[in-house]
């Protein structure tokens, strides 16, 4: 499966974690998380669902509808919903933890990023960082090519190349702020548990974790 379909695969196994969804809720909210440069067809969404019930990642639930209330030789089904088998939840945490260069690529980083709060503190930096180097190549070579072809360019070609300049660079701060506020939440969670166990070394009691503790210190 290419990185197309791994980023749909880890879409759906997400989508799918907390509740059975049917195909066409299922296709809404996996084109709202991808966004619309990305929107995925019927024809590969059906096809990757069929593909992950023949691996037992999902299991079909396909309601009976009493023969009464179905018009004759009409063909209607009830419609069939996905659900989550533990292989599939296995699978869903496999692709989360995986932070090699393929996650930092557009086609991956959002999707992942979508479920951080199933990753862990690790994972999130790995990917945070990863993603940021490779915007940073990026960058580079952006400004590099501006500055061979700047005199060649016309206005409406310099502005194109000046746009995509900037999206970058604010992508670039935007990580920037997301990595510095995750070793903020690493720092305080490590600080923490190094009292936790200084004071349960003294023979006092644990303090309980705090709601920040708890929600950022997976």
């Amino acid at each position: 499966m290419g990185k197309r379909g791994e980023a749909l695969e880890l879409a759906i196994l997400g989508l799918l974690h907390d509740a059975p969804l049917h195909g066409y809720e299922l296709r809404k909210r996996v084109n709202s998380l991808l966004g619309w440069g990305r929107a995925f067809s019927y024809g590969t969404l059906y096809p990757t669902l069929k593909a992950m019930v023949r691996h037992n990642y999902l299991a079909e639930d396909q309601p009976e509808v009493p023969t009464a209330q179905v018009p004759h030789r009409s063909g209607r089904r009830g419609k069939i919903a996905y659900k989550l088998t533990p292989e599939g939840k296995e699978r869903f945490a496999e692709l989360l933890a995986q932070t090699g260069p393929s996650v930092w690529d557009d086609e991956h980083f959002g999707v992942h990023f979508a479920f951080f709060g199933r990753a862990d503190a690790d994972t999130r930096m790995r990917i945070l960082m990863g993603r940021r180097s490779r915007l940073q190549e990026k960058l580079d070579q952006f400004r590099s090519s501006l500055s061979r072809t700047r005199e060649r360019l016309d206005t409406y070609t310099l502005e194109l190349q000046r746009h995509g300049l900037e999206s970058v660079e604010r992508e670039v701060k935007w990580l920037d702020d997301l990595i510095t506020a995750e070793q903020r939440s690493i720092d305080i969670t490590a600080d923490r548990a190094r009292g936790t166990a200084s004071r349960a070394g003294a023979g006092e009691t644990p303090a309980p974790p705090t709601e920040y503790e708890g929600e950022n210190g997976r």
